[in-house]
């Protein structure tokens, strides 16, 4: 079955297309009784506007695109509530695709919302994205990198200092004495997990201590928990694990206490990195690295919306300290 056109509410309500169409988009030049006749017609047609073709006549879009690297973690989930919190505040909508750090993904939804004519694309992206997104700049797309910071003159970007991040980890732990500090990430390439181990190692370096980048299958509770398992098995387990977000170590802190022999934080100090919702009620509080979420989603909405040619906003992390790292805090294994 066909969905009702214009056409149809209008042969319906007995008025011409136009009157249809005055209804819908100006609804105030309309006579009170033909414009109920009309929305009689189209409640019993069960009448939906194409809205997105009607953006394309007119040259507008009030619908700006999301790629994110993977939606499921609940740290780009709060951006992606800030980005729609402020484009509903400027009567816009954001769509959201997920790449999973897949970089043919990413590129597949950045030409799917160029074809859409969106008013601007928003991307936390995979790889170096410069090549693909001076083109979009260039033929009027504006775009904004959020969770990643861009040195282009054509684009801006709203990022998190992530070296800082790093360092601000595990000049905690080294600070408590920590001297064997292994740092749980799936992707060394990764612009954001390469910062925070070059934050860390710095400051393990500084300290004397000894870093090891352990890579995990997946930037999520199972890889943490993979890896964790592994790294317990050795003859001489870390006395720290600094993951690369909060998911790792939730995984890392079910691995500690299914295997029963190590405490937290009293033989092992545990740190993770975003602060997402669940890290302060884990059954040890998580010490995390802060990053604000829904105001970076804020910020980049409103510089694409301000289509400024050049801005870029770099947040500053936070530790939060909780029991997972707090030896006088020590929680049952």
């Amino acid at each position: 079955m066909r969905a009702a056109s214009v056409k149809d509410v209008a042969d319906r309500a007995g008025v011409s297309v136009g009157t249809v169409s005055n209804v819908l988009n100006n609804p105030d030049r309309v006579a009170t009784a033909t414009r109920e006749r009309v929305l009689a017609a189209i409640s019993e047609l069960g009448f939906v506007r194409n809205d997105a073709a009607r953006q394309l006549r007119a040259g507008q879009s009030r619908t700006i695109g999301l790629v994110l690297l993977d939606a499921a973690n609940p740290f780009y989930a709060a951006l992606a509530a800030g980005a729609e919190d402020e484009a509903a505040k400027h009567n816009s909508t954001v769509l959201l695709a997920s790449s999973q750090g897949d970089p043919r993904r990413e590129e597949r939804y950045v030409d799917l919302f160029e074809e859409q004519r969106v008013q601007g694309l928003l991307i936390s992206p995979v790889g170096d994205p410069s090549a693909r997104l001076g083109q979009l700049v260039s033929r009027g797309v504006p775009t904004v990198l959020v969770d990643r910071d861009a040195e282009a003159e054509s684009y801006g970007s709203a990022s998190v200092d992530d070296v800082h991040g790093g360092r601000l980890a595990v000049e905690h732990l080294v600070a408590d004495g920590r001297r064997r500090i292994a740092f749980l990430a799936s992707d060394p390439g990764l612009r954001q997990v390469a910062d925070r181990f070059a934050g860390a190692r710095q400051a393990a370096e500084s300290a004397g201590a000894e870093l090891e980048f352990v890579r995990t299958s997946g930037m999520t509770i199972l890889g943490g928990r993979a890896a964790a398992a592994d790294l317990l098995r050795r003859e001489t387990a870390p006395d720290a694990i600094f993951c690369a977000n909060d998911l790792l170590a939730t995984g890392v802190l079910q691995a500690l206490i299914m295997d029963g022999r190590y405490r937290v934080p009293g033989d092992v100090a545990l740190v993770g990195y975003d602060d997402i919702e669940f890290a302060s009620s884990a059954i040890v509080p998580l010490t995390t690295v802060r990053r604000p979420a829904e105001e970076m989603g804020r910020t980049a909405v409103r510089m694409l919306l301000g289509k400024v040619e050049v801005e870029h906003t770099v947040f500053k992390p936070e530790l939060v300290v909780r029991a997972s790292s707090r030896r006088t805090g020590d929680a049952a294994s």
